[in-house]
């Protein structure tokens, strides 16, 4: 491994829809609880996504075990807790929980992280 390039676990998980602020809220506290580095949700309507990443791939497993417990509509753990290297983490790639309101939004933040390719084959898009 490149001292450039930090080792990090992330998954991605699809649904019909993210509405309800009560899940939100619960999923926010699992990540905090768990640790994980970054969270970014596609909510306020259908499709529903969740990208998580962590330095560990336990916590990661653990915050997609509880998003599954929350019983989501056409839940779907489309690429399951994975390693992967992200180049040095510029400036501009945000860390915490956040939440976007489109799908391109979505898809601009999986860029900046160098995921472009693996979103849109998680997706079904490629």
């Amino acid at each position: 491994m490149s001292r450039a390039q930090l080792q990090l676990f992330n998954a991605l998980i699809r649904t019909h829809h993210i509405t309800s602020r009560k899940k939100v809220q619960r999923l926010r506290k699992a990540a905090d609880d768990q640790g994980l580095r970054f969270v970014l949700l596609r909510s306020g309507g259908s499709p529903g996504i969740m990208y998580a990443e962590a330095s560990r791939e336990e916590p990661l497993r653990d915050w997609v075990e509880a998003v599954q417990a929350l019983r989501y509509k056409d839940y779907r753990c489309v690429c399951k807790p994975t390693p992967f290297f992200l180049p040095e983490a510029p400036a501009d790639v945000p860390v915490g929980f956040r939440e976007v309101a489109s799908v391109a939004d979505f898809g601009r933040e999986m860029e900046r992280r160098g995921l472009t390719e693996w979103w849109r084959m998680g997706m079904g898009y490629e």
